[in-house]
């Protein structure tokens, strides 16, 4: 069974930092790649990071372009999203995706990321 476990998310003011984990179980972690999903209030979720299965490439959404770093552990089976610089703007829920080779797609709960002073 696919599992993908968030953790890290809260309550930060304006240019705080947080970062996200997300450790995945039931797959074979290094074949894949990884994402960062987040979903803000009334808004359509939005691919935010991606990182590919061997650390490289990375992509990033225009609006976290400069102040989230994506990075994994293939060791520990755990994707990272660093968050710097966070702005009322990024406050969403945060989850964690992948797709493996059939295109089957895993998601993670999702965890908070609420940026208010």
């Amino acid at each position: 069974q696919v599992q993908l476990v968030e953790s890290g998310g809260g309550l930060v003011q304006p240019g705080g930092s947080l970062r996200l984990s997300c450790t995945a179980s039931g797959v074979i972690f290094s074949w894949l790649s990884m994402n960062w999903y987040r979903q803000a209030p009334g808004k359509e979720r939005e691919l935010v990071a991606d990182v590919s299965s061997g650390g490289t490439p990375t992509y990033y959404a225009d609006s976290v372009k400069g102040r989230f770093t994506i990075s994994r552990d293939n060791d520990k089976d755990t994707v990272f999203l660093k968050m710097n610089n966070l702005k009322p703007e990024d406050t969403a829920v945060y989850y964690c995706h992948t797709k493996n080779w059939v295109g089957t797609e895993y998601w993670g709960q999702g965890t908070q990321v609420t940026v208010s002073a």
